[in-house]
């Protein structure tokens, strides 16, 4: 896969899961952007728990424990290569690292996936 096709692929569901890293917590807004975009993309929760542990979770942790880093918005362009240059390399014993590692680099923000996780179940009137 090339750096065009994940983009058109994953960018706006990337961009639309990058406010669970900011300093502040996400409103309602976001989380109805978040539910949305999952919506679109007829992901299931276990698919979008592992694209938020790998594809998403390596990036964003360094912007969250980064002192220079942006805490109110993030750059999407900035953000955008970051995370499509993070996964173009995301293959083999990279995959498997990220993996075993996950659980730090989600830690932070777990809370808040869990929020949307059963705000997600919730519009799809599943049970929890």
């Amino acid at each position: 896969m090339n750096a065009q096709q994940l983009v058109d692929e994953r960018g706006d569901l990337w961009l639309a899961l990058a406010p669970l890293w900011l300093d502040r917590e996400p409103g309602e807004r976001d989380y109805a952007i978040m539910v949305n975009t999952i919506e679109h993309h007829g992901l299931g929760l276990h698919e979008l728990e592992w694209i938020f542990r790998l594809e998403l979770a390596p990036v964003m942790s360094r912007h969250q424990l980064s002192i220079t880093s942006e805490w109110r918005q993030f750059d999407d362009y900035r953000l955008m290569k970051q995370l499509v240059g993070h996964n173009l390399r995301l293959k083999g014993w990279r995959r498997k690292g990220w993996a075993l590692f996950s659980g730090l680099t989600t830690m932070m923000v777990r809370h808040r996936w869990q929020e949307l996780m059963n705000r997600l179940v919730v519009a799809r009137g599943e049970a929890a």
